[in-house]
């Protein structure tokens, strides 16, 4: 049996997503994947009538929503299933604490509460019993910890689901990006809860993520459920309408493989693009620098012409700091900093960074592309203004589009308000708008995030090609699995704090 749905969604009459074939099998798992933005999460909360009526309107297989959410299946859905959402906060209150919220409803009867706490809280009795007794405040819990205790939820209601021997076909879990703000070994203990639970009763799960390296971990320690996974894709035909199609995790995995280390960097002056010395002090910390898998603090980073650097740091630590102190946007104390032969130190005024290094020597690509991008202007608008050096011409522009966009590049694309663009296309703007600078340093934040693979590749080919050109690129990302595929190890760093103020 398939869950098998065709939805329309408009917002004051402008259409927000259309799609004919939004499906899946009941009793089977289905990763989804796809680019941010695209319509994968307001697609599957449509679907669990989770949409407010009043908002948006839509029609579901021909249904009013109010209709629709009138349905003695869409209840069923409801009844017996349980939506993980993107954003935990979405779902926690704030007046209550995380205990109360793990026990309300139907929650109250579940069963196997201790055993789910532990496995996700590492068997660590005491840091369960503190979780439980605070509330959803801005600074404690954490992300990690709150999505960890929404996945808790969800293993409770799986375990109710299972207990009563509710059919596949009339429970649906839906895990929206259920481990974006979880590390990778929090990440494999959550497939490893989930498929178990799986084992035991199957049951139907939808799983929307933007992590590819799910796809290893899943043919490294879970090969046994092929058979049962299906890999889907939310993609956009020739005529821009959305549509769902296989994914293949072969190909994926055969391009991870084939990826090799970047070449050495081009002979010639011996002097670093970019230096700065570990010893830095930031927000009361002070800041250095380790070889990957080295234990011992180097004096500095430092970015050859030709070469790129991957920097790693769990979150929270200060790589994207550190790239804002490097392109003068974030003050810091003791900074010895090189940009080719220019020195600059804390004491350097901001000024300087405009007049001689902004778009000239260096340029950034933020993690954030809503929070780069002007989302008031056009697409056409948006390399307006950047120092070019050269006349911005219409087949320059479609040049550049052309770099990291599929056709048809035509007027109503490029007079489209950048708004109204898919989180995938803001961020594909967001690393053009950098990369046409052609600086000699490229600091790039999260480049991939929210990409679908097809873009991931273009990304991979074009810093390749930055590379090949001389451009120094310094790349900060959690997405280890593929930028460790093809830097080198000695080109690996990690961001330490190597003491307090």
């Amino acid at each position: 049996m398939d869950f098998n749905y065709k939805i329309s969604i408009q917002k004051h009459a402008r259409p927000i997503v259309e799609i004919n074939d939004f499906r899946w099998e009941a009793g089977k798992i289905t990763l989804l994947f796809g680019e941010s933005g695209i319509g994968k999460s307001i697609l599957s909360k449509a679907v669990f009538g989770l949409l407010d009526p009043h908002y948006l309107e839509a029609l579901i297989n021909g249904k009013n929503y109010r209709d629709y959410l009138r349905t003695s299946e869409m209840l069923m859905l409801r009844e017996s299933g349980f939506f993980v959402f993107q954003e935990p906060s979405t779902h926690l209150h704030p007046l209550y604490t995380l205990q109360d919220q793990l026990r309300e409803g139907q929650l109250r009867q579940a069963p196997d509460e201790p055993a789910i706490l532990r496995a996700l809280w590492d068997d660590d009795d005491r840091a369960v019993r503190e979780i439980l007794r605070l509330f959803p405040k801005p600074y404690r819990p954490s992300g990690g910890e709150k999505q960890r205790i929404l996945l808790a939820m969800a293993f409770k209601k799986i375990a109710l689901s299972q207990q009563n021997k509710i059919p596949p076909e009339q429970g649906l879990f839906i895990f929206d990006e259920p481990t974006g703000s979880l590390d990778n070994y929090y990440r494999n203990r959550f497939l490893e809860m989930l498929f178990e639970r799986y084992r035991q009763r199957p049951f139907t799960i939808l799983l929307i993520t933007h992590d590819y390296s799910m796809i290893s971990r899943i043919y490294q320690a879970h090969k046994d459920l092929l058979e049962k996974i299906r890999f889907k894709e939310l993609t956009r035909d020739v005529r821009q309408k959305l549509t769902l199609v296989n994914f293949s995790p072969e190909d994926y995995l055969r391009w991870l493989h084939s990826e090799q280390p970047a070449p050495e960097p081009p002979s010639g002056s011996t002097a670093p693009l970019l230096k700065i010395k570990s010893g830095y002090r930031v927000f009361g910390k002070t800041m250095g620098f380790r070889r990957n898998g080295n234990s011992r603090s180097i004096d500095s980073l430092a970015l050859q012409r030709g070469e790129m650097i991957y920097l790693k740091a769990a979150s929270g630590v200060g790589k994207t700091t550190l790239a804002k102190i490097i392109m003068g946007l974030q003050p810091c104390q003791n900074l010895q900093l090189h940009l080719g032969d220019l020195l600059i130190n804390q004491e350097t005024p901001q000024p300087f960074w405009r007049r001689h290094i902004w778009g000239k020597r260096a340029g950034m690509v933020f993690q954030h592309a809503d929070e780069a991008l002007n989302l008031k202007s056009k697409v056409k608008s948006v390399f307006k203004g950047l120092p070019l050096g050269k006349e911005l011409t219409p087949g320059l522009l479609e040049k550049w589009l052309g770099m990291l966009f599929d056709p048809p590049i035509n007027a109503a694309f490029l007079n489209k308000p950048v708004a109204q663009l898919s989180g995938g296309q803001k961020q594909r703007l967001n690393l053009l708008r950098t990369l046409v600078l052609d600086t000699d340093v490229l600091i790039l934040d999260e480049p991939l995030n929210g990409l679908d693979f097809h873009s991931i590749r273009k990304i991979v080919e074009l810093l390749r090609k930055k590379q090949q050109e001389g451009k120094g690129i310094l790349l900060i990302s959690h997405n280890e699995e593929i930028f460790e595929s093809f830097i080198p190890p000695e080109n690996i760093y990690q961001l330490v704090v190597m003491g307090n103020q």
